[in-house]
């Protein structure tokens, strides 16, 4: 199923495969948050924004561009990781994009808008074998954001 705990794997997997000194915990962490920061666009639910939008959820967090935002932001701050630029532009910018890699491969919602702005057409993979994730407590947005 994807979840949070899921989209972590892609970072730790990498983080295994490449543990060195560049390629460290510190910079392990960052590319987690990255894997599931994406999922932040559930914020929409709060203010209305209706489904389907291109700023809702799995719209343009999703796309590659967007990936591409955090990834450059945080090379800048490469050595407060102690890794190289391109280390941490390349494991953050994958870690992104993997969101909406596993997304586009489950097997509800609308899909992503992997190659927004370009397009707003939301797309899955010909594979789908992952169950989607209900959003959500209980399926029930209104009890996963308190009211103000």
């Amino acid at each position: 199923m994807a979840s949070a705990f899921s989209h972590i794997a892609v970072p730790a997997v990498l983080y295994a495969s490449f543990k060195s000194e560049t390629v460290n915990l510190r910079l392990f962490v960052l590319a987690a948050v990255c894997s599931v920061f994406p999922d932040m666009d559930i914020i929409g639910f709060k203010f209305g924004i209706p489904y389907g939008s291109q700023w809702w959820h799995r719209g343009f967090t999703h796309s590659l561009v967007f990936a591409l935002c955090p990834a450059s932001l945080l090379t800048y701050f490469h050595r407060q990781f102690r890794s190289k630029p391109w280390t941490v532009f390349w494991l953050c910018f994958i870690s992104c994009a993997s969101h909406a890699f596993l997304d586009a491969m489950t097997n509800g919602g609308l899909g992503v808008a992997l190659y927004w702005p370009f397009s707003l057409k939301r797309i899955f993979f010909p594979f789908r074998p992952i169950q989607v994730s209900p959003i959500g407590v209980g399926q029930n947005y209104k009890s996963f954001f308190p009211p103000i």
